[in-house]
């Protein structure tokens, strides 16, 4: 059986397709948030120097702050958030924290407002984004204690309660929002993942049906056919045109078990594929009407074989019929006739089971786009007519 070529499984960016976005998305915004908040942190540290703070501290302190936003920003756009980036971010903030009394001016401490209040929120809420909640919230925990601490050690207690209430409502906010998000977003790449795969397996499936539907019209337009006829006295004893057919059969028959190269579909001359047919069928003499016509080469497989059943359906049921294999086209379609005179049938008669019209014909032409007509009537002889519509 020849081989069934499988889709590529796709990579598992392709197979996470929000998780991909979540990740984008929880990098982007924790880099930008910590240099932006950062950078102006430093611009207010610096723009208020009244004593208790100590410029020979909070001039290496800023700077050392700063160049951290830089270097967090860099990393964390280039190769994500890492747990030395948010274990780093931690700690730098909670040393800061712990030094507000010698960094922040008592005046500038209340509201929640001071440069290290925003450096600490900042860090909380990228801790939780960007790091597994049994890390983040103890994280989170550590920059709380550390804040209340220091701004206890400068002598406001009440800001100190304040911003630490905030910071324990913004880790917990933040970290039941990122575990609702993550779950969420589980969800959905695993229905992703869930669709794409049962997709694949009928792709692989139908590729599979094809195969073998292929097969069993060759083998019912060759060796059963021939049998066919032998049975129905159509083929009177040993002859030449017997053996050559035998022997065409017997290609056939090697040629499904052929897993080389697929012919290319390049145009082909229908005209120059149609015109060999007959020579398969050399008990049958056949009047051909034929007018150039190039289409692709799959194509002019599909409508070859097709005209080809179509006449081993007059050997087999209107022996001694005269048969014409037309062919016309026009801007709209290429259209292949193959008309007899023989005694003709009622095409609604045929029983559904019967493989000849069904796949041999109607089967290759739908498997191309196009379709096949049966006209036919008792005494009136038959036409099939085939139609691909890919000629513009």
């Amino acid at each position: 059986m020849p081989a069934v070529a499988t889709p590529t499984a796709p990579s598992p960016a392709l197979n996470n397709p929000a998780g991909g976005a979540f990740t984008l998305i929880f990098t982007t915004m924790p880099a930008l948030l910590r240099l932006t908040c950062g950078l102006v942190g430093a611009v207010v540290a610096l723009s208020v120097r009244t004593p208790p703070v100590e410029p020979a501290l909070l001039l290496p302190g800023v700077a050392a702050l700063t160049g951290w936003s830089l270097w967090y920003a860099v990393r964390a756009l280039r190769h994500g958030v890492t747990p030395t980036l948010v274990a780093g971010d931690v700690a730098l903030t909670a040393v800061a924290c712990l030094l507000i009394p010698r960094l922040v001016a008592p005046g500038v401490l209340p509201g929640e407002g001071s440069w290290i209040a925003v450096l600490a929120s900042t860090t909380v809420i990228n801790a939780q984004a960007t790091a597994a909640a049994r890390w983040s919230v103890p994280a989170g925990l550590l920059v709380t204690v550390a804040y209340a601490a220091g701004a206890h050690a400068a002598g406001n207690p009440a800001e100190a309660r304040a911003h630490a209430a905030t910071l324990l409502v913004q880790t917990a906010c933040t970290a039941m929002m990122t575990a609702v998000m993550r779950r969420r977003i589980g969800r959905a790449d695993r229905a992703f993942a869930e669709h794409q795969r049962l997709t694949r397996d009928a792709l692989i499936a139908r590729a599979a049906r094809e195969a073998e539907r292929r097969q069993n019209r060759d083998l019912h337009d060759t060796v059963l056919g021939t049998l066919t006829m032998v049975g129905l006295g159509a083929v009177p004893g040993p002859s030449a045109a017997l053996r050559e057919r035998c022997g065409a059969d017997l290609r056939t028959l090697v040629a499904l078990t052929d897993i080389g190269p697929v012919p290319g579909d390049g145009p082909v001359p229908l005209d120059g594929r149609l015109r060999t047919v007959p020579d398969r069928l050399p008990e049958l003499p056949v009047n051909l009407e034929l007018a150039p016509c190039a289409v692709p080469a799959g194509v002019a497989d599909a409508i070859t074989e097709s005209a080809y059943a179509a006449l081993s359906n007059v050997v087999r049921h209107a022996p001694g019929a005269h048969v014409t294999l037309r062919m016309t086209r026009d801007a709209v379609a290429v259209v292949v006739e193959v008309a007899d005179d023989g005694p003709g049938f009622d095409p609604a008669s045929v029983a559904p089971h019967r493989y000849g019209l069904r796949e041999s014909i109607r089967g290759r032409m739908a498997a191309i786009g196009g379709r096949a007509e049966v006209r036919s009537a008792p005494g009136a002889g038959t036409t099939i007519r085939l139609e691909w519509p890919g000629v513009g």
